[in-house]
């Protein structure tokens, strides 16, 4: 049996990373978890603070079988050969070549693990954790900080953001919350808990490094940057803040050795709470949609129409969509959804997205100089065309 860690996905240049993107809703979960009175005042230590979290930090092992009809012959230089996604799953659990070679057909499946970080959100066992931890696992098995093992069932998975929610049957256990990640300032205290290369629960701290990073990841990047050691196996673990919420879940990293080098991001909580409450109603994230391809208002551009406000330039409407049903034109500037302003492409994806299908929203234009309001009904982002 192979036994791999898990660490954030990478790109061609060998940087871990990792997609994400907000939904509608709000969450209520684990609100009585991690008291306040645990912070630590300034010049102290978190000793009591880890006490009261580190319960609630699971450690996640999963296991992925190798089906004999995708094991027939040798690997090609991208990766396994046959229909299974092998070079998706070694991107995610690091799995070393082998030399090359595959076993040839009448061989038995071989199992392979890999192993994440989650943290427990209710007393009566959901846990949160990454997508790519979970996606996909044959099986999933939880294992508390006093040793206590158990087989996990996956509620639902978000792909676009990386997050998924999994689920024991226990009772009565340690929960945490989760924090407001608008209230994080640059330099703010963090602390990080997870599983680095299988060692088992692990407390890093360090400061938010940065807020907003963009990693061109996907059109909601969002992330909170640390220097708090995330390494492989951190997956999914929580960032927290000095009172003990989770304001943060580890999610990727940038690093040419595969190690922490200082660089970590995580989704923020405001965020990443939405999508959880979302995937424990019904284990499928609905979003938004509304059918326009956009760039960004240019300077020339907006000094050409005499405009001196942030906009989104709509370059093209598609056919059939809730765009072109309601009126909207190649060339309109959207400048405000719902009375919020556009300042580039990422708020107008967002503002979208965080809608849920059906919703009704008002969207403000301006056309040829003419200032113009629609209201649209959203379709939904699962009926994008490929």
């Amino acid at each position: 049996m192979t036994r791999l860690a898990d660490h954030p996905r990478r790109v061609a240049t060998g940087i871990a990373l990792a997609a994400m993107v907000a939904t509608g809703g709000a969450v209520t979960l684990g609100q009585t978890a991690t008291p306040a009175e645990a912070a630590p005042t300034m010049g102290t230590d978190y000793v009591d603070l880890v006490k009261e979290l580190s319960p609630a930090v699971v450690t996640i092992e999963v296991t992925k079988t190798r089906q004999n009809a995708s094991m027939q012959g040798e690997m090609p230089q991208g990766g396994p050969g046959g229909d299974f996604p092998w070079e998706e799953f070694m991107k995610r659990f690091g799995m070393p070549n082998q030399g090359g070679q595959m076993p040839h057909g009448g061989a038995p499946s071989q199992p392979m693990q890999g192993a994440g970080t989650g943290f427990v959100i209710s007393e009566d066992g959901r846990i949160v954790t990454n997508a790519h931890v979970v996606s996909d696992a044959d099986e999933v098995t939880v294992t508390l900080e006093d040793g206590r093992e158990f087989e996990a069932e996956v509620l639902g998975v978000d792909e676009a953001t990386d997050l998924a929610v999994i689920e024991i049957d226990a009772d009565d256990l340690t929960h945490v919350s989760f924090g407001d990640s608008t209230t994080l300032q640059v330099g703010q205290n963090v602390i990080a808990m997870g599983n680095p290369f299988g060692l088992g629960n692990t407390v890093t701290t360090g400061i938010v490094s940065a807020l907003g990073r963009d990693l061109n990841a996907g059109p909601f990047d969002d992330f909170i940057q640390t220097d708090a050691a995330i390494n492989r196996g951190n997956s999914g673990g929580p960032l927290f803040n000095e009172q003990g919420q989770v304001v943060g879940v580890n999610t990727a990293i940038i690093s040419p050795t595969g190690g922490s080098v200082g660089i970590g991001f995580s989704v923020p909580s405001e965020l990443a709470s939405e999508v959880v409450a979302d995937l424990v109603d019904d284990g499928a994230v609905e979003r938004g949609w509304l059918g326009v391809q956009i760039k960004p208002l240019s300077e020339d551009v907006a000094r050409a129409l005499g405009f001196d406000s942030d906009g989104v330039m709509i370059e093209a409407v598609q056919d059939g969509t809730p765009a072109e049903e309601a009126g909207l034109e190649d060339g309109d500037i959207v400048t405000r959804v719902d009375g919020e302003e556009m300042t580039g492409p990422r708020d107008l994806t967002r503002a979208i997205a965080v809608k849920r299908p059906g919703a009704s929203v008002e969207i403000e234009v301006l056309r040829r100089g003419d200032a113009q309001t629609f209201t649209i009904e959203l379709g939904n982002r699962a009926d994008m065309p490929a």
